[in-house]
């Protein structure tokens, strides 16, 4: 059960040649995070006092640009319909694919005519790249708070292994509206093992086990001399941490519902509130034989606890914790290992601090997994590691993922001819002969699909295209090569080339749930257009409540400071006062900000005289020598 040295953090700085700074960015369902490489080591980024998290929560209000973050995340339960999480479920997706996922959650959503999922909120209706961006754009606004200078807009960011063709695209979509320029798309359990220096060793097999808030995957990698190769990857798009949730919030919907109908928990702030009450509840059975499910519903004045086990929660997630495990199976098959061939086991994503999952790993693996760095950020950290290397950075590896899926293209009666095999390293390319199937046909259709059935209808539709041109020919005569073609992101192109004329056509495959490119220029040209109009709104949103909590303040303390101010004092005080009240209701923001500045002096009597009064009774009684 030996470990390797974890010398993650005593790597050499990096020579002055090294290249431009780029951000590893860890685009989460639940949270989000940048880090960079730093004096010789990959960082979370990390503003002076704060954490580096980043909710992927996004609120809108009735004015003003969208809340991201934390601010975002305390809306849920007052304004549930219009706080919008869990995005990156929908990411790449139709609505056939998420109806499981939008069963249980607070705000609807629609599908447009190409099948792309649109969330609402407000009255308008937000595709998950374009709300993934705003994440994105809060994700950099907190780097470059926290270097203290504009972040770099190039950047390495993570998805799930299991991610197909569409998402991947999506995800660079998300970016690119974001204003980001994304050096490579990363798997996340490959980013996991940079991040423990894992690279390093000479030679050996890992298994990392990644369950995040909404996906789980388990990958198995070879390393050996420097090569970096993913063997195998399993997972499933439809579990994470919010599955687990999911099952305490039933309890809470169970008894509820029998004591006040089914109307209560359909009710979107109950579904919040459950949401997260239950993952509150999970959080401290984590370290806790015992915890409160504690849900309040203010408006319905409903206030409802229930005492939690932790052997309860584990019974009730026993289900959730094999599935994880049958697709570690399935990745050692498909990799042709067994688990005591395993060297390392690497655990990521917050769902992997509940104890049961960590000891179902440990006795499934024959060994105690790595658990030294935080699980929330570890996949940040070596996404950072990546973008060092990306940009200069030298460090002798090779890093070699495969496709999780296997793409082919349909043929006639509806079967799949499979070109590139699921687990296929990338970049990777392929190509198989095609003729035609009728007397004289001058063209032919490609439906290009990924997944594992036999029937195109059963797999996932990426994209079509058509050769045209061909000379009438008798059937079976025309000789037709499709290649295929993956990059090192994993992103697909396919041309068909008819052999005798050389008529061919081409497709980078445009996702069937995806954006077009028009409406990805569409979305970057509004931001541009709008940007100064959204700063201008956030501004103001941020003077109006300074403003109210100083007027908040000041009517608490005013009276009881009159007797200890001078009349021009408390005059000046009102004046000021009454003026910040009629300045908060608009949204200038050059007068909010010259009637927060006012305020700010006139108050300045009556704070001196509040902190010469708590200093007094602080003293009162106290001889010379005890102050001292």
């Amino acid at each position: 059960m030996g470990y390797v040295e974890l010398n993650v953090l005593n790597n050499p700085a990096p020579s002055a040649a090294a290249g431009p700074l780029a951000l590893g960015i860890d685009l989460g369902t639940t949270n989000s995070l940048a880090a960079a490489w730093r004096d010789g080591r990959p960082v979370v980024l990390r503003p002076e006092g704060r954490s580096g998290l980043v909710p992927s929560v996004i609120h809108f209000g009735e004015g003003g640009p969208p809340l991201v973050g934390r601010e975002a995340r305390d809306h849920a339960v007052v304004d549930p319909r219009n706080t919008l999480f869990s995005v990156k479920r929908f990411m790449g997706r139709g609505l056939a694919d998420v109806a499981q996922e939008l069963a249980t959650l607070p705000y609807t959503a629609t599908e447009n005519e190409r099948g792309v999922v649109q969330l609402e909120a407000r009255g308008r209706r937000y595709t998950p790249e374009e709300l993934s961006a705003l994440i994105l754009r809060k994700v950099h606004e907190v780097a470059s708070s926290a270097l203290g200078a504009a972040a770099p807009t190039k950047c390495v960011i993570t998805v799930p292994a299991y991610f197909d063709d569409t998402q991947r695209q999506a995800t660079r979509d998300a970016a690119r509206i974001a204003g980001l320029e994304v050096l490579r798309i990363v798997n996340e359990p490959t980013a996991a093992s940079l991040a423990y220096g894992l690279d390093q060793r000479d030679k050996g097999h890992v298994a990392v086990f990644d369950l995040g808030g909404g996906t789980f995957d388990v990958t198995i990698l070879s390393i050996e001399d420097g090569v970096f190769r993913v063997l195998s990857t399993h997972g499933d798009t439809h579990l994470g941490g919010d599955d687990f949730d999911q099952r305490l919030a039933e309890l809470a919907r169970v008894a509820l519902a029998a004591e006040h109908g089914d109307e209560l928990v359909r009710d979107p702030a109950f579904q919040q509130a459950a949401r997260q009450a239950a993952e509150h509840c999970k959080v401290e059975l984590s370290t806790q034989p015992e915890a409160e499910l504690h849900l309040m519903v203010p408006h319905k004045r409903i206030a409802w606890r229930r005492r939690v086990a932790r052997d309860e929660f584990e019974r009730l997630t026993a289900d959730l914790v094999e599935r994880t495990l049958a697709a570690c199976r399935r990745a050692l098959s498909d990799a042709q290992l067994q688990p005591t061939e395993i060297d390392e086991v690497v655990l990521v994503g917050g769902g992997t601090r509940m104890p049961v999952v960590r000891r179902r790993v440990a006795e499934f693996f024959g060994r105690i997994p790595h658990t030294e760095l935080n699980p929330d950020e570890v996949v940040a950290l070596g996404a950072a590691v990546q973008a060092h290397i990306l940009t200069g950075g030298r460090r002798d590896m090779l890093l070699l993922d495969v496709t999780p899926l296997s793409l082919g293209i349909e043929t006639m009666g509806g079967a799949v001819s499979k070109i590139i095999q699921r687990n296929s390293t990338i970049p990777c390319e392929a190509t198989e002969g095609f003729t035609t199937y009728a007397d004289d046909q001058t063209a032919i259709d490609f439906h290009v699909v990924q997944g594992e059935r036999e029937l195109a209808r059963d797999c996932r539709t990426l994209g079509r295209f058509k050769l045209r041109g061909l000379p009438p020919m008798p059937a079976g005569m025309a000789r037709v090569a499709v290649r295929f073609h993956i990059d090192a992101d994993g992103v697909l192109s396919v041309s068909a080339k008819e052999q005798s004329t050389g008529v061919s056509a081409h497709i980078d495959v445009a996702p069937m749930h995806g954006l077009t490119d028009a409406e990805v220029e569409g979305m970057l040209q509004a931001g541009y257009a709008h940007a100064q109009d959204d700063f201008a709104a956030r501004r103001a949103a941020d003077l109006r409540t300074e403003i109210g909590t100083m007027i908040q303040a000041t009517e608490k303390n005013l009276n009881a400071g009159r007797a200890g101010l001078d009349k021009e004092s408390i005059l000046d005080l009102e004046d000021a006062l009454a003026r910040a009240k009629v300045a908060a209701a608009g949204s200038d923001v050059a007068a909010l900000q010259r009637a927060r500045d006012e305020f700010e002096r006139a108050a300045l009597p009556l704070a001196a005289l509040l902190m010469n009064n708590v200093a007094q009774k602080a003293l009162m009684g106290k001889s010379l020598g005890e102050v001292g």
